[in-house]
């Protein structure tokens, strides 16, 4: 986990009541080049963002996933997960699928280098009945995830700006949403 990168915030029951919280969950190896995107992204967030509230949002490592991350996901509110997808687009592609677009991008590609599949840990929080009301995965088209590096590609280390710009969007919309 990168602790230095990640505003980790235990949410307690209080805060929880009061006021929504999203979970922002990168996903990734970052030792096999274009798997760990989602981390890269992360790393891109930390540098720009300044929430209006950082205890409403929080920044998660989730590595290559871990059944571990279902109570994180459990006590969100929202859910944005960032990962390496398979988009069967050119390498660098940024796609967001937001609530029944994500549990249908989850669905059509069974295959994970995940320790754990996403699908599988958000199947785990479903039967939990406690599915974050608001969730959205920003996938990014891996060049390879087969080579050993800690860099990514070329065009996926070119999408990782406009990825985190997807990420920034999603939380001021859905924290908008939550004013009215």
């Amino acid at each position: 986990m990168l602790d230095n990168y990640c505003n980790i915030v235990e949410v307690d029951d209080e805060l929880a009541q009061e006021e929504e919280v999203t979970l922002v969950l990168a996903i990734g190896n970052l030792l096999m080049t274009d798997e760990g995107a989602g981390i890269h992204v992360l790393r891109q967030l930390q540098k720009q963002r300044f929430d209006k509230n950082p205890n409403k949002v929080i920044y998660l490592d989730g590595g290559t996933l871990s059944f571990s991350l279902a109570a994180h996901i459990e006590n969100a509110d929202n859910l944005i997960v960032i990962d390496a997808a398979e988009l069967n687009s050119p390498p660098g592609t940024v796609k967001t699928f937001v609530g029944s677009q994500m549990d249908q991008q989850l669905g059509s590609c069974k295959l994970s280098v995940h320790e754990v599949g996403l699908i599988d840990l958000m199947d785990m929080v479903k039967l939990s009945g406690h599915m974050p009301k608001k969730r959205a995965l920003v996938g990014i088209q891996p060049l390879t995830i087969a080579e050993w590096s800690e860099f990514p590609s070329e065009p996926v280390k070119k999408s990782i700006g406009f990825a985190a710009n997807q990420v920034s969007q999603l939380i001021e919309e859905w924290q908008t949403d939550e004013q009215y």
